[in-house]
């Protein structure tokens, strides 16, 4: 093992599309949207809008910097150079920790799928197996990895479209078995209470997981590092990833609320064995299985890797320990896999313990780490641009749009989400778990990494007019 040798540019445009694909398309969508639903009705394509739009502001911004200064470690880097040291550590390892809850809740999530075939062996085998098979993929050359990350991403997405079109073929050919009395169509969205039925606060409510959801495509950024030819290949990638994502949730959420009144969605099953069953599709639980079993895989794949490279960055920074840095001859940083991989096998133990319905608390813990990734984000975005001359902000090769209202109000937008996890009473725990968890890093930055800054063990930030020739 070596540490001098860096990460090797291995991804393609077609890879990091995909692994954003990959991270984003998950648990948020094939289970998190029935709550979603319940609690805004059909509003909740507002919800899926107005986040969509927000993220993709975040990835703008993220962009950015990404092209502007193409690091392993990305936005914790950026955070170091252009907020402080302590701000990069916080950023990095709050993405870290929302890598993990999110993966905690998909390995766990595997084994409960492979329950459904083989109900005789015991869950904690195929967790094992998994947190393995995944483990060795993210130990392989890099390219390997996101060939294999692709095929996996392909598979749901390719699911998601047929959910889809078989959606629209009922509603407009009537393929279905249905009763007649079950009417399908657009006025499905506008009965059974009206369109918004639970009002303004149950829109507003279910921010709580629709940002969950989109939660993971900010990867895009990690990958600016080990992608070919950044410049051209990260704008491709980030241009087109929201839109597609921000189509596959409100096309498929507007499809099953068309298809099914909307209070009875998630009510018998998964909305998506709905569909398959309204096809008349005998097999329709064991086709979606296949489906959330390559979503599951994807997702945890996506997320080892993009936690493990911040890790990696933090090592390079000071600010995780060195062995963090160190890299195989397939140039990847095995030590971080190995720690993302141990944690999960700690998560696995810790959700055994875990009564079943803590579903809405991982998903708000992980909506409160992803949103104060993505505000840290945004605010670093503008402290880059408040340290350029208006000559190096005009050579930018992806500047972000509507500067600066676009920012500013998904800035804005980020800190109301922080106000609804506060506001609700079933995300109040999660808000709380997030400040004590921010808490513990100011401190262990205070206690560990400012004294050995100060004995010139770790770097210190680097002067942001050196990134702007």
């Amino acid at each position: 093992m070596q540490e001098a040798q860096g990460l090797k540019r291995g991804l393609t445009a077609r890879h990091i599309r995909f692994m954003a694909l990959g991270s984003a398309i998950g648990t948020g969508l094939f289970y998190g949207s029935a709550a979603a639903i319940q609690m805004a009705g059909p509003a909740v394509l507002l919800a899926y809008l107005i986040g969509g739009a927000a993220v993709f502001m975040v990835m703008r911004a993220l962009g950015e910097m990404a092209v502007h200064n193409p690091v392993s470690g990305s936005f914790g880097s950026y955070a170091t150079t252009y907020l402080g040291p302590m701000s990069g550590f916080i950023l990095g390892w709050t993405y870290a920790f929302e890598m993990i809850i999110v993966c905690i809740a998909d390995v766990t999530a595997f084994g409960i799928y492979m329950g459904f075939w083989f109900p005789e062996v015991a869950r904690w085998i195929w967790v094992l197996g998994i947190v393995f098979l995944i483990g060795g993929l993210n130990l392989c050359n890099v390219k390997v990895f996101g060939e294999m990350e692709f095929w996996l991403s392909l598979l749901k997405v390719g699911a998601i479209v047929a959910m889809i079109l078989a959606g629209f073929g009922i509603m407009i050919f009537g393929l279905n078995n249905a009763s007649a009395d079950n009417a399908v169509g657009i006025s499905n969205l506008f009965e059974h209470g009206g369109f918004m039925p639970n009002g303004i606060g149950g829109l507003i409510a279910s921010f709580a997981v629709v940002m969950f959801a989109f939660g993971g495509i900010e990867i895009i950024g990690i990958t600016a590092g080990e992608a070919k030819d950044p410049q051209r290949v990260l704008p491709k990638a980030i241009n087109a990833v929201p839109m597609r994502i921000l189509l596959f949730y409100v096309l498929t959420l507007f499809v099953l609320m068309c298809l099914y009144p909307w209070p009875q969605i998630g009510s018998q099953g998964s909305p998506f064995v709905q569909i398959f069953s309204n096809l008349g599709i005998g097999s329709a639980a064991t086709v979606l299985n296949i489906v959330v079993i390559s979503a599951a895989v994807s997702a945890i794949n996506s997320d080892i890797f993009g936690a493990g490279r911040m890790m990696y960055g933090l090592a390079q920074q000071g600010h995780a320990p060195k062995g963090f840095a160190k890299i195989s001859r397939h140039g990847v940083p095995w030590m971080t896999v190995l720690v993302m991989g141990a944690a999960l096998l700690g998560g696995v133990v810790l959700n055994y313990l875990i009564p079943e319905n803590v579903f809405l608390l991982i998903a708000s813990i992980a909506t409160f780490a992803t949103v104060w990734v993505w505000l840290m984000i945004l605010v670093t975005q503008v402290a880059m641009r408040r340290s350029m001359s208006r000559e190096e902000v005009a050579e930018l090769k992806f500047p972000v749009p509507f500067w600066p209202y676009g920012p500013a109000a998904a800035i804005a937008f980020m800190l109301f989400v922080f106000g609804v996890l506060g506001y609700f009473p079933d995300t109040q725990a999660a808000l709380l778990v997030g400040v004590v968890w921010v808490l513990f890093l100011v401190a262990s930055y205070l206690l560990w990494c400012k004294p050995r800054a100060a004995k010139g063990e770790a770097p210190l930030a680097q002067d942001p007019s050196q990134l702007h020739r």
